[in-house]
Order: C-alpha cells, then structure tokens, then sequence
C-alpha cells in the first residue's frame, strides 16, 4: 500500500521522511535489524532517494539506525548492556543537573510541569511512544536549565531517544508506567522550592530505583 501524507508548507521533505520513519521505528512498525530500503521508501513515500538518505543521516546521528559498508541501513538493536551502561553514567548527570538547574528553576517550572502533565496522561492511557517523548522532554529541559553547556552535550551523548524509548519498553513496561509518571512529582517540587540538594538526589535516586537492572 502506499502511503502519502500531506507535507506542511514549512516542512521540508527530508524532515518529513524524518519523522514518518522516527515514528515508525518508535511505534515498532520497523523491528531492531530490519534492513531499511531507501528505494522502497522512496516509492512508498512518494520521493526520491536523495531526502531518504540525508532522513536516514539525521536518523543515523541520533542513534536509531546504522549504517555498514555493503549491508545498508537497519534500525539499531539496543543491548541490555548498553541501557545499563547510559543510565549508569546518566544517574550521575541528571544529579548534577538537577543541583545546578533548582536555583534558576525556582518558581518558575511551568514549562516542566506541562511536560509531566503530559506523560502522566500518556502513562494513564498506556502510551509508551508519547510518554516516552515527554518524558524525555521533561529531562532534557532541567539539564538545559542548569547552563552547562558541557553537561548538556554529555547528557545528549547519553540519552539517545532510542535509548530511553528501549528501556521503557525493556525495563519498564506498560504497567510500570503510572508509578514512574508520578514518581517525578517530588522532582518537579523540588525544582519548584529551589532545593538543589534534595532535587539532586531524587533525580538520581528515580533513575537507579526504575531504569537500572533489576535482579
């Protein structure tokens, strides 16, 4: 079947590729190791190669799908080794970024708090794909907050979308959702009071309790 979407004015062809195939590979359309045919999708969307490969780069850069030399393009597998090992790293980051973002965030969390507003419905609705991009969100605007921009680059380097998005699925599940939702709460009050000590640890203390390995 082919399917054509209608491109915004404003949207470019390679953006709109972009996120047709993000979203695809994120709702599990396309499983880890398929093999993505630039010209099949080229012809399914309605284009030529040229902006199906620059979406594949942007898609490459961000980690969900790899390139080798004579095997093509395929959507990255996520090893339970490699979530461990980011969110290892990642606990110790988002610490910091919580101590440094709280005085600069105090009363003033309106944006954060409508990222949470929005993965906690996600997570009411059993949404992994849209809880998982708020979610996301919500992180990534308290790292950016606290005006490192060291810290935001390692953060970036660490927290790929395909990472998150894998152990949320892996590691957590669709039960699991709510009670992570609402575990945030207590970070965004502290945020929120410009606690740093106390945002700090809870921010690290949410990773390790529903991210890390369970035994």
């Amino acid at each position: 079947m082919v399917l054509k979407k209608q491109i915004n004015r404003r949207q470019s062809t390679r953006d709109y590729i972009k996120e047709t195939l993000l979203e695809r590979i994120l709702g599990g359309h396309y499983q880890p190791g398929e093999r993505l045919i630039e010209l099949q999708i080229a012809e399914e969307l309605g284009t030529s190669q040229g902006p199906v490969r620059e979406a594949l780069r942007d898609l490459e850069a961000q980690g969900l799908v790899e390139s080798q030399s004579y095997k093509g393009t395929r959507v990255r597998e996520i090893s339970e080794e490699e979530i461990e090992d980011s969110y290892q790293v990642r606990s110790v980051l988002e610490q910091l970024a919580a101590e440094l973002a709280a005085p600069k965030l105090k009363n003033n969390t309106d944006s954060i708090k409508q990222e949470l507003d929005a993965f906690r419905q996600a997570a009411s609705k059993r949404d992994i794909k849209r809880y998982s991009q708020h979610d996301m969100e919500f992180h990534r605007q308290i790292v950016e907050a606290a005006g490192n921009q060291l810290l935001s680059e390692l953060w970036n380097s660490v927290v790929l979308e395909s990472r998150f998005l894998a152990t949320i699925k892996q590691r957590i599940g669709e039960e699991d959702l709510q009670r992570l939702a609402d575990a945030h709460l207590p970070i965004l009050e502290a945020l929120h009071a410009g606690e740093s000590e106390k945002a700090g640890r809870l921010a690290r203390q949410l990773i390790c309790t529903f991210h890390s390995k369970r035994k």
